[in-house]
């Protein structure tokens, strides 16, 4: 496969010359841009390439429903407030970003094509334009008839007007003789079937195959026009003067307001003449900018299903990430002494490479316990059919079981809507998020009984406790029985469920409050230890990095002589290596088999480390119920310090570095030496069961 040619050189957009940055969006799609090159990479299995291009498109999609939609709000706001200045900034924003994405579906399109071939030659073909006489034709009949053609509607009489009744991202097939069909969403994007021998796969696009069905059974001869709808899907609210009780019909009242939202794009697969998509655009109140063509199918995302469909064991295996078995170390092992355990230190999870099971020995061993007399416990994104909810349903028969549910986390309200109702019928305590904070924080905290007095066990993570993307996405997770850090969890619950923004903390540092300023107030101790002629660093691995006044620190801290080093998965609009403003600061991206998601702030000179779900953007910061909690036992202080730190900017396998043209480039091993691989180490690491490390 060719080598990956396309690299955007986006302007500089910041308050002053001695403060520059890259824009936030534009920074985003260098981040699906360094997606798509995972699935251009020859060193990748072939399965592995098809699933990033599965996820480049699925990103795409979530931008233009979040990010692009709030460019195009802030846009209107302004032509309607007369502020010129910011409709110019903003105008030349989006004609950068959207010549941005036209040039990124372009190599979407590009990829698709190579893929198909390199399929192709392992016998897995996903046909882009299948002739009736091919023998793979009554494959796709038979799918056609058994899993698409029962659930499609009739036609229905057709004006472009009509168009705003489809949902966002849903689309519409136009007919010959004046006729449309909307295409339900709930049918599969892509369509697969093995032959009898098991040696060959076949896949379809539903675009491709509505029109080879479809067409035989109309009267005239017909070329397809497919349309697709994205619409604005942000619907941020406040809850401030909901009561509680009323809180599940409010957020039920409003999801459906993101399929209802403004349209924000229109994608277009097959025959469309200008006249008809300049009529089209009209009806949607979109501008020729907003109307893109499909990079050879609408359903690009959909590719994650040929992903799971063809078996580990096809083509001899070697088309596919090894399955790696998530560990569970020897305290989780053992019967009814998790609390003991946990007495004599705390414990640090690292998933996917240690087991989620872990947490859920944590809550099995806390709902069997007698001594234990209540279990509280956030939920942001939680799998239905998690063990860990038949443990709290079990608990709550015996003991106090507390829950605060976040109903508003986008895309998963209906299964956290449900979930609170299963929670309820079982005699559990929900509460929820309120106001305009989202509950983001990820605890759980055990109260137990111990000769007469009451001691707490809390667990605190980085991410989601769902078991499913425990196993793909990494996080950190510490389990303590310390007073202190159990204190805080109690003060954070009460409040919460009060409807209170918790404030009294002992060692946590949480938003919207206080932990922005707490990392403002670290860095600059750092730059005071740098201008004593101290050692003065500063670590930080987030998701993203766009907040302005932390950017900024983060450059007077450079210029100060604070060496920085940042792991940014996503969107980063610091620019390293700029003379006299930069020059300290290196930026890493990481992305590999597994989504890098744990957050570690680390700030040398003060000693200060935490880990957090709270990545450096204003949302975090200011509108979220987020919470950074401190390293306190040195062995793990010390592990990731001196071992996990290292391995994240060692990787010369999967990271790249941003430079000072603000273009991200592969990074190269120094003198030869071999590529380093920091999620193949942390794994290894995990199966050795961390033996020579700090924490064996």
């Amino acid at each position: 496969m060719s080598k990956l040619t396309f690299s955007s050189f986006f302007p500089f957009l910041g308050s002053s010359p001695s403060s520059p940055l890259i824009h936030r969006d534009l920074s985003w799609i260098q981040f699906n841009e360094r997606v798509l090159a995972e699935a251009r990479k020859n060193s990748n299995p072939l399965l592995e390439r098809v699933k990033f291009l599965a996820i480049s498109s699925s990103n795409l999609d979530e931008f233009f429903m979040i990010r692009v939609s709030a460019l195009e709000r802030g846009l209107q706001l302004g032509k309607k407030r007369l502020e010129l200045g910011k409709v110019k900034r903003l105008s030349d924003t989006r004609e950068d970003l959207y010549k941005a994405i036209s040039r990124f579906i372009e190599l979407q399109s590009q990829t698709l094509k190579e893929l198909v071939k390199e399929l192709a030659s392992h016998q897995i073909f996903l046909h882009l334009g299948l002739k009736r006489k091919e023998p793979s034709f009554q494959v796709a009949k038979e799918l056609f008839e058994n899993q698409i053609l029962p659930y499609l509607p009739l036609p229905q009489l057709f004006d472009t007007k009509l168009l705003n009744s489809l949902e966002s991202l849903q689309t519409g097939l136009i007919l010959p003789g004046g006729h449309w069909l909307k295409v339900p969403k709930n049918l599969p994007p892509v369509l697969g079937k093995s032959s009898p021998d098991q040696k060959k796969w076949d896949f379809f696009f539903l675009d491709h195959l509505l029109p080879l069905f479809l067409g035989p059974a109309l009267p005239v001869p017909w070329t397809p026009s497919f349309l697709r709808l994205t619409r604005d899907g942000e619907y941020e609210y406040d809850l401030a003067d909901t009561d509680t009780e009323s809180i599940p019909d409010v957020v039920k009242s409003r999801i459906g307001i993101r399929e209802r939202g403004k349209p924000i794009r229109l994608q277009t697969f097959g025959h469309t003449t200008n006249s008809f998509l300049e009529e089209a655009s009209k009806s949607l109140s979109l501008e020729p900018a907003q109307v893109f063509e499909a990079p050879g199918t609408l359903y690009l995302q959909g590719l994650w299903s040929l992903y799971h469909q063809v078996p580990l064991d096809f083509a001899k295996g070697n088309l596919k990430f090894r399955t790696v078995v998530p560990q569970l170390s020897p305290p989780f092992n053992k019967a009814n002494t998790l609390f003991d355990e946990l007495k004599k230190r705390d414990l640090l999870l690292h998933h996917p490479y240690d087991s989620f099971d872990a947490f859920v020995t944590f809550i099995k061993q806390a709902s069997e316990d007698p001594d234990v007399i209540s279990i509280e416990q956030t939920i942001y994104r939680m799998d239905t059919l998690s063990p860990v909810i038949r443990h709290l349903k079990k608990a709550a028969k015996t003991k106090k079981v507390r829950v605060l549910i976040e109903l508003r986390a986008r895309f998963d309200e209906w299964n956290n809507l449900n979930l609170a109702t299963e929670l309820q019928e079982a005699g559990i305590e929900v509460g929820y998020g309120f106001g305009k904070l989202k509950l983001h924080a990820k605890i759980a905290l055990i109260t137990r009984k111990e000769s007469g007095k009451l001691k707490t066990y809390t667990h605190l993570s980085t991410g989601n406790y769902n078991s499913a993307t425990a196993r793909t996405y990494t996080d950190l997770a510490i389990l303590t029985s310390n007073d202190e850090m159990g204190s805080d969890a109690r003060v954070f619950f009460d409040s919460v469920f009060s409807k209170q923004v918790p404030v009294q903390f002992q060692q946590w540092v949480v938003a919207p409050h206080r932990l922005a300023k707490k990392v403002q107030s670290l860095i600059e101790a750092e730059i005071s230890a740098a201008k004593r002629g101290e050692k003065a660093r500063i670590f930080a691995k987030v998701n993203a990095l766009v907040d302005e006044q932390t950017i900024e620190s983060l450059y007077r801290a450079s210029q100060a002589g604070v060496k920085i080093d940042l792991v940014v998965r996503g969107a980063c609009s610091l620019i390293p290596g700029l003379k006299g403003i930069s020059e300290n600061i290196q930026v890493v991206s990481i992305l590999d088999y597994y989504l890098e998601h744990s957050r570690i702030y680390f700030f040398e000179s003060s000693h200060k480390m935490y880990l957090s779900s709270a990545d450096w953007m204003p949302r975090n910061f200011l509108r979220r119920l987020e919470i950074a909690f401190p390293v306190l036992d040195e062995r793990i202080y010390s592990f990731l310090r001196d071992v996990v730190i290292p391995a994240y900017l060692n990787d010369t396998s999967q990271g790249k570095e941003l430079t000072s043209q603000g273009v991200w480039k592969e990074r190269v091993p120094q003198k030869s030496a071999p590529l380093f691989r920091s999620q193949v180490f942390f794994r290894e690491l995990a199966e050795k069961q961390y033996k020579g490390t700090p924490i064996e």
